[in-house]
């Protein structure tokens, strides 16, 4: 049998008379040895490595840009946290520029003077700490020589510091973080003016905004954004007001018991607790209280433990009876769902996903309750967490009680008549 590279012509036609011509390709579709590659391959493949090399940069870009993003997300909610009075302004003849600068010289003003009063009272109260630090180690040092009949000096103790290897070290070690804490609030200020202008557009430039996102947008999905573009200003600001509120509330509470009990810098202390314990979530309370704490004990212990059981109570209060009232008709969820989208900011964001995550939760509940259909509830006192007893129906104990109090050898009970067999019917006429 002659062979062929092309065709198979020549070996059909070198075939002896009689004989079967070769079979042609298998019909499984197997390639044979001289099969050429499918021209759909290579194009396959090198889609496959291009969406490959896509998506690597698509990663990498995203990694990088996610200190930005987060920026972009806080400036997008402070934003949505200002929009009520922007507009408010707006619809009473200001730029829209203009009463955002506004605002935001107000917010700026505020946050000015709370940071300057709380630094002249941590400055105070550290050098107060530094003066009072000799004899407080006298103290200590008295305690111990009389407890446990040692012989210690303050002159000796602080010979040994100063010539101890440690002291040396940790001054050479803060001497070298010292360039780390600058380039990190160095860092930290511009992500502060970077989420400041993207508030400021996102203010100004909001009605632009909507109809730039609307003009993409079919009209029934466009109405639908705009819907939860106003469900998220009213539940962000709401959110905003509502925890504003609280936050006077605690601080003049707050600012009472400690002018009650002399402690120094009262109400730079009352304003820290409010305003840490209601914007800060979960953690809050425990580090507004910390402070007030600290320098209470340096008046004296016993005020420390009055101030933290005042922290507690009021707590408690706060949570159980003031922040369901004012929260109702603002930001109206579940205080376990609220706590359960603070963690799982946390664990999404950090510090900025606990911030942004109750406003985020309660307006994705009140956006997605306009598409969920309810129903009448039945009366049924199961409902209320109330069994109920059927009447027509013996209960299992009933029953029990019943065939354990029946003799064997008597008969069915009068109210449990006997069982009777039906009657035999006849073949059908």
């Amino acid at each position: 049998m002659a062979s062929t590279d092309e065709t198979g012509q020549t070996a059909r036609h070198a075939s002896p008379v009689g004989t079967t011509p070769p079979t042609g390709p298998p019909a499984d579709g197997a390639a044979g040895p001289g099969a050429r590659m499918p021209r759909w391959l290579p194009r396959a493949m090198v889609l496959a490595l291009a969406l490959i090399a896509a998506f690597q940069l698509g990663s990498w870009a995203f990694h990088q840009l996610t200190g930005l993003l987060i920026n972009i997300l806080i400036a997008f909610f402070l934003a949505l946290a200002i929009e009520p009075a922007v507009s408010w302004m707006a619809a009473r003849g200001m730029r829209r520029g203009f009463a955002t600068f506004l605002v935001f010289l107000a917010v700026l003003i505020a946050a000015a003077g709370f940071v300057t009063l709380l630094g002249s009272m941590l400055a105070g109260q550290i050098v107060k700490m530094v003066e009072d630090f000799p004899e407080y180690l006298d103290s200590v040092i008295n305690w111990i020589n009389g407890h446990f009949h040692t012989e210690l000096r303050r002159v000796d103790i602080q010979e040994g510091l100063l010539r101890s290897d440690w002291l040396r070290n940790y001054v050479q070690n803060s001497a070298t973080g010292v360039l780390d804490v600058s380039a990190q609030v160095l860092g930290g200020l511009f992500q502060l003016l970077t989420v400041l202008l993207f508030s400021f557009y996102f203010a100004a430039d909001g009605p632009r905004l909507r109809r730039g996102l609307c003009s993409v947008l079919p009209p029934a999905r466009q109405a639908e954004v705009l819907r939860a573009w106003e469900i998220a200003v009213d539940k962000t600001g709401g959110y905003l007001y509502s925890r504003g509120l609280m936050a006077l509330i605690s601080g003049i509470a707050h600012y009472i018991v400690l002018e009650i009990l002399a402690v120094p810098y009262s109400p730079a202390l009352a304003v820290w607790v409010g305003l840490v314990s209601q914007f800060i979530p979960t953690i809050g309370t425990y580090l507004a209280g910390a402070l007030p704490m600290l320098i209470a004990f340096t008046v004296n212990p016993w005020y420390a433990l009055w101030v933290l059981v005042f922290v507690v109570i009021y707590q408690q209060f706060e949570n159980y009876v003031l922040q369901p009232k004012l929260t109702s008709k603002t930001v109206d969820i579940h205080p376990a769902v609220a706590f359960g989208s603070v963690i799982a900011g946390t664990a999404l964001l950090g510090a900025v996903g606990a911030l942004i995550a109750i406003p985020a939760v309660a307006t994705l509940q009140a956006f997605l309750g306009a598409y969920v259909k309810r129903y009448d509830v039945t009366d049924d006192p199961r409902v209320l967490g109330r069994r109920s007893r059927r009447a027509a129906e013996p209960g299992t104990s009933t029953r029990l009680r019943t065939l354990w109090t029946r003799h064997p050898e008597q008969g069915p009970t009068e109210q449990e008549p006997p069982d009777q067999e039906p009657p035999e019917q006849g073949p059908e006429k």
